[in-house]
């Protein structure tokens, strides 16, 4: 059972750090922002590290294709295995192997990595492919687990305020990691970069090894693995608000996303360096953080639907306005409004799959959400490097935020159940 808050009653909810009081949610939130930050690390460095191999943007959208297959592929399968066992477990082995995928990438980052002899470009970039495809297999076993963890760690009235704080801390992971992860690439190369990643990805094992809690005993169930491991997409699909809620955001971040482009922005169009890529990773997420600070003390709940729709349309008019930008400052403030935008529109969405979904089921639902949402991310990085190799990465930016904001319209036109939606409360 989840531990009770300091303050109960019909007020608690009402206390912006509510879900903060409870100390194994706070030591989930301390391990969620140790292993953010390493990951936002590593993802900064990864992808000045291939650019700097190839000089290609499609491989930068191939090392968003390599960890998102292997996440698609398992994402059902591990949602049952998040609904089976206990979810703290599930978590600690995934994480253990993201360790050592990031001991792998400081292994490679040497200039003599294997039998004393120099390693090719080629075969270095193909070593850098395959440890993130291992990693995607071990997020999407992380993903499920830890997201319904969370929900076992708090009682439903703070579910609203655990999100919104599990959103918040997650974002100012990103605002710090890839900051972090450009000052350590230009203090000390790739080799110091990757050994940091690794160290706050052992933090994290460990921060969540503190958690002291066990997934509640379910019942037994019988049916075939097979018609488990559906059961997620059955219930998603059976729910036409959520659907609508996960698709916005499905084609929304697989269109309008500038994230992978951004060493081509940095270093081409900005004539910036690694520094400036970390400011510009940094800044969606600084201004989703801002965002968590504002939603903790007024949800955007009143108008559901509506908010929702207006927070995916602000992403993409703030998505063009970093395309057509060739100022530093003026691209930074576009991808804190994106970023802003964006937290609105987790928040909604994340409550409601909480609200509306069975314990029992959530893992499997989480694992559904993963594939509309968590690997729309890596998918909408393949996206980009392609589009940029037909148009360049300007008009592969723009053109992704106008999608995104046709993707609004068609959503509001033919779901106007969501459009309506007013309350969404526990």
């Amino acid at each position: 059972m989840a531990d009770q808050p300091a303050a109960s009653g019909p007020d608690a909810p009402r206390d912006s750090y509510a879900a903060l009081r409870l100390p194994n949610f706070r030591r989930y939130i301390c391990a969620l922002f140790t292993l953010t930050l390493g990951i936002q690390i590593q993802g900064t460095v990864v992808g000045w590290q291939i650019y700097a191999l190839t000089r290609d943007p499609l491989a930068l959208g191939l090392v968003g294709l390599a960890e998102a297959l292997p996440a698609i592929s398992m994402a059902l399968f591990a949602g049952h295995v998040a609904d089976t066992h206990d979810r703290r477990r599930v978590a600690l082995f995934a994480l253990s192997v993201l360790v050592a995928c990031s001991l792998t990438l400081w292994w490679l980052a040497g200039p003599r990595p294997v039998g004393g002899a120099p390693m090719l470009s080629a075969t270095r970039v193909r070593a850098i492919y395959a440890v993130i495809v291992v990693s995607g297999l071990a997020r999407a076993f992380l993903q499920p687990a830890r997201q319904a963890l969370s929900a076992e760690l708090v009682p439903r009235a703070l579910y609203s305020n655990a999100i919104t704080w599990r959103s918040g801390t997650w974002q100012m992971a990103a605002v710090l990691g890839p900051a972090l992860g450009g000052g350590l690439y230009a203090l000390g190369g790739i080799t110091l970069s990757y050994a940091v990643d690794a160290a706050l990805m052992a933090g994290a094992v460990l921060l969540l090894a503190s958690v002291r809690h066990r997934s509640p005993p379910r019942a037994v169930s019988h049916e075939p693995i097979r018609t488990s491991i559906l059961g997620g997409l059955r219930f998603v699909f059976g729910d036409p608000l959520l659907l609508s809620a996960l698709t916005l955001d499905l084609f929304s971040v697989l269109f309008g996303g500038a994230i992978a482009l951004l060493p081509i922005f940095a270093g081409e169009i900005l004539k910036a360096g690694p520094t400036a890529l970390g400011l510009l990773r940094a800044a969606p997420a600084a201004g989703a953080v801002v965002a968590s600070v504002l939603l903790a003390r007024w949800p955007p709940f009143a108008h559901t639907g509506r908010n929702l729709l207006l927070a995916v349309a602000g992403f993409g008019v703030f998505t063009i306005g970093f395309g057509l930008s060739r100022s530093l400052p003026l691209s930074l403030g576009c991808l804190m409004l994106a970023g802003a935008s964006d937290m609105v529109s987790v928040v909604i969405r994340s409550l409601m799959l909480q609200m509306r979904t069975p314990e029992s089921l959530l893992g499997r639902v989480s694992s559904v959400n993963q594939i509309f949402i968590g690997s729309s991310n890596e998918i909408g990085a393949f996206e980009s490097g392609v589009t940029a190799r037909w148009w360049g990465a300007v008009g592969a930016v723009v053109v992704g935020g106008l999608a995104t904001l046709g993707v609004v319209a068609i959503v509001a036109w033919r779901v106007p159940s969501l459009r309506r939606l007013r309350h969404l409360t526990t």
